[in-house]
């Protein structure tokens, strides 16, 4: 089963920087489309960036412009580039596939406000 450690989240004022990474394990995550969640308090959990295996993204109509996702499929890990953070960018952020997300890391936290 694949495991999901999500880490670089933290405080930040609007219009800083994070970068996230996630590391998966397991043999496969270099075939898998992955992407980048986030769950906002008393919200659904919405998908902002994807990546397929061969490197196709797509990003949230939210985050165009601003985020940046890549992959690196020898350190069998996923990174978000946030840029223009804005006060509604606050948020649990998760990684996990994006045909069959399987079992749920514990996320990292990030909080834009000044």
């Amino acid at each position: 089963q694949v495991q999901l450690v999500e880490s670089g989240g933290g405080l930040v004022q609007p219009g800083g920087s994070l970068r996230l990474s996630c590391a998966a394990s397991g043999s496969i995550f270099s075939r898998v489309a992955m992407g980048w969640y986030r769950q906002a308090p008393g919200k659904q959990r919405e998908l902002v960036a994807t990546i397929t295996s061969g490197g196709r993204i797509n990003y949230a109509d939210s985050v165009k412009g601003r985020f940046t996702i890549s992959r690196d499929n020898a350190k069998n890990t996923v990174y978000l580039q946030m840029n223009s953070l804005k006060p509604e960018d606050t948020a649990v952020y998760y990684c996990n596939g994006v045909v069959m997300p399987g079992s749920w890391g514990q996320g990292t936290q990030v909080t834009v406000s000044s």
